[in-house]
């Protein structure tokens, strides 16, 4: 009884696919876009990030800053002065996490109204 051999006609197969394969690929235009990409030196800053201030909230409520107990208005004030050498600074409240939530919110509160945007709330 005679045999069909089927490998050569699956090498006619692959070279006649492999043909198709590179004629699409260059008869198909690759359009490119013309951006400029950004260099190295462009995305680092050359200045040194400001230090934050950090304001510490202890577990009694008191409010401490560089091992200073304060009161609300004594901070508005330093807060005050940090600004306005560092406008660029950031004021970071560190609170106790054994603290009532509702002293956290009223402090944080009380730093946003003097120092705006730049006040945020430290989490581990």
């Amino acid at each position: 009884m005679p045999e069909l051999n089927l490998v050569p006609m699956m090498d006619v197969i692959m070279v006649i696919l492999t043909f198709f394969i590179i004629v699409s690929m260059t008869l198909t235009n690759f359009q490119a876009v013309d951006v400029p990409l950004p260099s190295s030196d462009a995305g680092v800053s050359k200045e040194k990030p400001v230090e934050p201030l950090i304001v510490g909230l202890n577990r009694q409520g008191r409010i401490l800053l560089e091992n200073q107990t304060l009161t609300d208005a004594q901070l508005a004030q330093r807060m005050v002065t940090y600004i306005e050498k560092n406008p660029k600074g950031t004021i970071v409240l560190k609170a106790d996490k054994d603290i009532t939530y509702e002293k956290v919110v009223r402090l944080l509160g009380t730093m946003r109204d003097v120092g705006g945007d730049r006040v945020s709330l430290a989490i581990e």
